[in-house]
């Protein structure tokens, strides 16, 4: 199981760009490398990221072999209504993982 972490914060004016930073555990194999019996290492990677807002896809990033080991995505987004974030990492060999996060949003 991999494990997840993200920064942002819990609260928000309306209308306020909020920051936020998702980082998860994953050895990301590329498939190009050789193994301790000179065969090649099986390919096992994310492919892909989202953060959906209330249901609102608002930032998504597609990922390819050159990714590092346990990516770090940082991106921005506007505060709007209160409700949940939920952040999705899909990957070769089945892989999928999910977090929400909870976001209150202020008139003001």
């Amino acid at each position: 199981m991999a494990r997840a972490l993200i920064h942002m914060s819990a609260s928000a004016k309306r209308g306020e760009i909020i920051e936020i930073r998702a980082l998860i555990g994953h050895s990301m194999e590329t498939g190009y490398r050789v193994g301790a019996d000179g065969r090649l290492l099986a390919r096992d990677i994310i492919r892909k990221f989202a953060c959906r807002y209330n249901g609102e896809q608002v930032f998504g990033a597609e990922l390819h072999q050159a990714i590092s080991a346990n990516p770090y995505i940082a991106f921005f987004t506007v505060a709007t209504d209160s409700g949940t974030l939920e952040f999705t990492w899909e990957g070769d060999n089945g892989f999928a993982h999910t977090e929400k996060m909870n976001l209150t949003v202020s008139a003001s």
